[in-house]
């Protein structure tokens, strides 16, 4: 008789309840299966990004319960029955101030670090409406960007916070 140790062990799945972007949702998730697994593969939002996978770049950053979130390191079990905001979630059938001012700034290159820097940018913007550019780098400060050396990130946050987006 085999050791039981030796056995084939089966995944245990799950279904997931979570509400994306305001709508409800449901997947079937492993229990090591990341948030941004669920988001990018069974919900189709490929918005928020699949970066370093080790929580150090910031391009998977969503909001779980208001609050960035590096979906990367976040198990999908752990957003269960929890209001998630992609990238996707900002703005709606226009772009939120944000984003508009990413375009008019110049902020957005290669596009990776984009969805992240979006997200924590508008998180800041939540918290602080009036923050002066060192608050705005020391909220960005966990997003990496390679190409813009981040004063136009910077800029696009400092701009829609004096309201001149939106």
């Amino acid at each position: 008789m085999p050791h039981p140790a030796a056995a084939t062990k089966v995944p245990v799945t799950d279904q997931l309840a979570l509400r994306v972007n305001g709508e409800p949702q449901t997947a079937v998730v492993e229990p090591h299966t990341t948030l941004l697994e669920v988001l990018r593969e069974p919900l189709g939002l490929t918005g928020t990004k699949f970066g370093c996978e080790l929580g150090e770049c910031g391009a998977c950053t969503v909001l779980l319960d208001g609050e960035p979130t590096l979906s990367c390191l976040t198990l999908a079990g752990d957003a269960a029955d929890r209001d998630v905001t992609t990238v996707e979630g900002l703005g709606g059938a226009e772009p939120s101030p944000l984003q508009t001012a990413f375009v008019e700034a110049g902020a957005a290159q290669c596009g990776f670090c984009t969805a992240g820097m979006l997200v924590t940018g508008t998180h800041l913007l939540a918290e602080d409406p009036t923050p002066d550019r060192s608050a705005i780098e020391a909220a960005i400060a966990g997003n990496l960007c390679r190409c813009t050396g981040y004063t136009k990130i910077v800029d696009a946050i400092e701009l829609t916070a004096r309201g001149e987006f939106g």
